[in-house]
């Protein structure tokens, strides 16, 4: 906050701050009152429950089994970040420190995934999938997830790697180093806030995710976090307390994750103001 700015000024600021924090939190506020309900829809709204009951949550965890789904998630999150970001952190130095032909050509094409919709993608990747053998396997959800939200991972990584000054760089090449030691001894740790931001975006978009794990995936004990939502409604009738519980300890992970790697969030919103 600018010491030179007017006390108006304050207030306004401050103001716009709390009014983005309701407006982020009120969604939260409300699934968290709904699972505390008996019957959601009879006690709609933000009013406290007449008798609160953990009942959904006890479901979620006994009946229901969350822990499964949650260990399901993290194997193949986990796994499909891992490889999606190792790869992009390599073609993002390449393309950010080197200079070939077809370089904005390469760039363009990645940045052009963006504007693609994933309904678009079902047919192609569905009869992939199948032709892979891998249909209804973990191995399915790993190999698109990997290849999903490239440009914006690449957007960030390469934009931190360019901002890291060339002579530092030069002088790991005069000491010998060949092009991949300077990527790892050199490059890597100083773009690791870069790195861990969109390591940490695409862990919780893929932990989210809905579309595809719902498509590639049918058999129960293999089912990811979101699939588990669609085992709450039936052709007659929906549990929304159990799926309001549901809600509230799926999205616990990603809240958890965020906090705990913040710092990351802002040293990678700073990086770009320290050039040289």
């Amino acid at each position: 906050m600018s010491k030179g700015m007017s006390k108006w000024g304050k207030i306004l600021v401050y103001s716009y701050m709390l009014l983005t924090c309701a407006i982020s939190l009120l969604p939260l506020v409300w699934v968290f009152l709904s699972s505390l309900k008996v019957d959601p829809i009879a006690e709609h709204g933000f009013s406290w429950p007449a008798s609160p009951t953990v009942d959904g949550y006890v479901n979620v965890f006994t009946k229901l089994h969350v822990l499964d789904y949650f260990w399901n998630s993290f194997k193949v999150v986990s796994v499909s970040v891992l490889l999606s970001i190792s790869m992009i952190s390599l073609s993002a130095y390449v393309i950010a420190r080197m200079d070939f032909k077809g370089k904005g050509l390469v760039s363009a094409m990645i940045y052009s995934t963006l504007f693609i919709p994933a309904t678009a993608m079902t047919f192609p990747i569905y009869n992939l999938v199948n032709k892979l053998g891998i249909y209804n396997t973990p191995m399915a959800l790993i190999f698109v997830y990997t290849c999903s939200g490239i440009a914006m991972s690449f957007f960030i990584i390469r934009n931190y790697f360019s901002i890291i000054p060339k002579e530092m760089e030069e002088a790991a090449e005069i000491d010998g180093c060949s092009y991949f030691q300077v990527f790892w001894h050199v490059m890597l740790p100083i773009a690791r806030p870069g790195i861990m931001t969109a390591a940490v975006i695409a862990f919780m978009n893929n932990w989210n995710e809905y579309y595809w794990s719902s498509m590639l995936l049918i058999k129960s004990e293999s089912l990811t976090v979101p699939a588990l939502l669609g085992q709450f409604t039936t052709s007659f009738n929906t549990n929304y307390n159990g799926l309001f519980s549901a809600i509230v300890v799926i999205i616990l992970p990603p809240i958890i994750l965020f906090a705990c790697t913040s710092k990351y969030f802002v040293e990678a919103l700073g990086g770009g103001a320290v050039k040289g």
